[in-house]
């Protein structure tokens, strides 16, 4: 199973071909937020399951700003971020994913990239494609395979 992670792209889907290259083995795409009308537009570029969560700047309730998938018998808590405070610190969201029991933590809202695994739990932060503030324009790609779990983040032109 091989899952793309984007996040922060803000309405700016310039990098969209190159992006076609770097998740063209993707099962999953996931975005985490700020711009769900992002989200939908990848689904017009990827045939695989897109799913998404909302962001402090996704200003709807049809979506739901955090959820939970098992995928290849991991459990992937999916969230932007803002509601956890994580561009100052982790800590309200690692006692979330130890609550939740979750094996992978994705998250954005920092447009900083990011991926350790603390205490067997996966916390991985795509960056932003298109607003980094790392300096880096990045997504993330996870692999999961003999219950296993590979991330390596990529960079965007």
């Amino acid at each position: 199973m091989i899952i793309g992670v984007i996040s922060d792209t803000h309405r700016n889907l310039y990098f969209i071909s190159e992006l076609q290259d770097i998740f063209k083995n993707c099962d999953k795409i996931i975005h985490l937020g700020d711009n769900l009308s992002d989200a939908e537009e990848l689904k017009e570029y990827f045939k695989c399951p897109i799913l998404n969560v909302r962001g402090n700047c996704d200003f709807t309730r049809t979506v739901p700003s955090e959820r939970i998938e098992i995928i290849e018998g991991k459990k992937v808590f999916l969230t932007h971020g803002h509601e956890y405070d994580v561009k100052w610190h982790m800590n309200a969201l690692t006692y979330k994913a130890r609550e939740v029991g979750a094996d992978i933590v994705l998250f954005g809202h920092t447009h900083s990239s990011m991926a350790e695994c603390v205490d067997n739990v996966w916390y991985v932060n795509p960056g932003s494609p298109s607003l980094p503030r790392d300096g880096r324009k990045t997504v993330a790609i996870i692999e999961i395979k003999n219950g296993m779990v590979q991330v390596s983040i990529r960079g965007i032109k």
